[in-house]
């Protein structure tokens, strides 16, 4: 069972690395000054960042404890809501 999870992770591995190294040859050997590369990268590593953040906040949430559904029960008396 466990090679299976094993090849999983290093074809994603692979795919994430493959997409990276693409993206980076692309923006290398792209014909444009210098300095548009370099803004392009800036813009590039912020919004990664920006996106890291929040795809970590919503995980953090996820996994953080819900309320406890057994501290609330119903006794039968009349009550407003």
């Amino acid at each position: 069972m466990s090679t299976n999870n094993d090849n999983a992770a290093a074809a994603v591995i692979a795919f994430v690395s493959g997409a990276v190294i693409g993206s980076v040859a692309a923006l290398l050997l792209t014909p444009k000054p210098g300095r548009e590369v370099r803004e392009k990268l800036t813009d590039l590593g912020e919004n990664a960042a920006e996106k890291m953040k929040r795809l970590a906040r919503e995980a953090k949430f996820k996994v953080a404890p819900k309320s406890k559904t057994g501290d609330y029960q119903y006794d039968g008396g009349d009550a407003w809501i």
